[in-house]
């Protein structure tokens, strides 16, 4: 039920943005804001972010209810988020969907459909290439985005992969 923000040198808690929740998931980090899935509420956590370093106070931080395509269903929905081209990138954990939402408004739209990416979980992109984690499979799907349009090109896997549920890219290597 809190979106914390801690400084990155220090380990210092920062500030603290309680929220009404279900299961508080993934972030992703725009210019404009910061955004956190809620797996069990159809919703996505806003906290605004201004110009400056400032942190935006607790109280600005509220919900943003996710329509259109996107219907929640038991189990896991909403799980990884990142930003594409001015949309967020979310999958739906349980259905295998991923959509495209609009991060004014909270429409969502379906860009990949049903069956395609179950047990979706983390996502990273980096500049024409997204990554889906897929936990449960032990897999991590690789796309090629143009816009909203998706393009397979492989699936990484390994005997090594233990139910991975996120993935970043550093010193050149995918973690």
């Amino acid at each position: 039920g809190a979106v914390r923000a801690y400084d990155a040198s220090t380990g210092r808690l920062l500030a603290s943005y309680a929220v009404a929740a279900g299961f508080l998931n993934d972030v992703a980090v725009t210019s404009d804001a910061v955004y956190v899935t809620d797996s069990f509420v159809q919703q996505l956590i806003v906290i605004p972010l201004g110009g400056g370093r400032e942190l935006p106070a607790p109280g600005d931080a509220y919900a943003l209810p996710i329509t259109g395509d996107f219907a929640y269903g038991p189990g896991f929905n909403a799980n990884g988020i990142v930003e594409s081209g001015g949309a967020l990138l979310v999958p739906n954990s349980s259905t295998g969907q991923l959509f495209a939402i609009d991060p004014a408004t909270g429409h969502s739209t379906e860009i990949l459909p049903a069956g395609s990416v179950p047990a979706a979980d983390g996502l990273e992109l980096r500049g024409s290439t997204l990554w889906v984690v897929q936990n449960q499979l032990n897999l991590v799907r690789v796309y090629g985005i143009r816009g909203t349009s998706l393009t397979l090109l492989g699936t990484v896997s390994s005997p090594d992969l233990d139910v991975p549920t996120t993935l970043a890219f550093a010193g050149g290597q995918l973690w």
